[in-house]
């Protein structure tokens, strides 16, 4: 499936169910979305949730000799763990989040029900994406980023 130019990988871990709740899961630079797709059955949940696993886009990353790859915004200099990145990256990126979570919200599943997750760089568009939110939502979880 694809929205936005992002492809989409969805799970549903009891599809014979009314899904109660979705969680968006972002992976990491230079990884794609089958990082994480396996979670889904070791988590072994009672509730019926929906998986939306996107794909970052494929993007020269400047930090990595201009080398293409996925990445959800470039990364321009890393010095002294201080970080020059793309800002139109970032906000592309979120405003591509937020067309899934608005997607979700058209299916029925309300803001309040809707996890953002991430990790390394989908860590931080995660965290920037749920600070941005007019609405709350269900939860943030940030795993190994910045």
């Amino acid at each position: 499936m694809q929205l936005n130019n992002l492809e989409l990988k969805i799970i549903e871990n009891k599809p014979q169910q009314l899904v109660q709740g979705a969680v968006i899961w972002l992976h990491g630079l230079g990884a794609d979305y089958n990082d994480f797709v396996p979670i889904v059955a070791e988590l072994n949940l009672d509730v019926a949730l929906k998986f939306i696993f996107p794909n970052a886009p494929i993007i020269p990353v400047t930090i990595n000799n201009g080398y293409q790859m996925r990445a959800w915004y470039d990364i321009l200099d890393f010095n002294n763990l201080q970080r020059k990145v793309d800002q139109a990256g970032i906000v592309q990126s979120i405003a591509n989040i937020q067309q899934i979570i608005d997607g979700l919200v058209t299916q029925g599943i309300p803001q309040h029900k809707i996890v953002i997750a991430g990790f390394s760089q989908g860590g931080a568009i995660s965290y920037y994406t749920a600070l941005n939110q007019s609405k709350s939502l269900a939860g943030l979880l940030v795993l190994s980023s910045y």
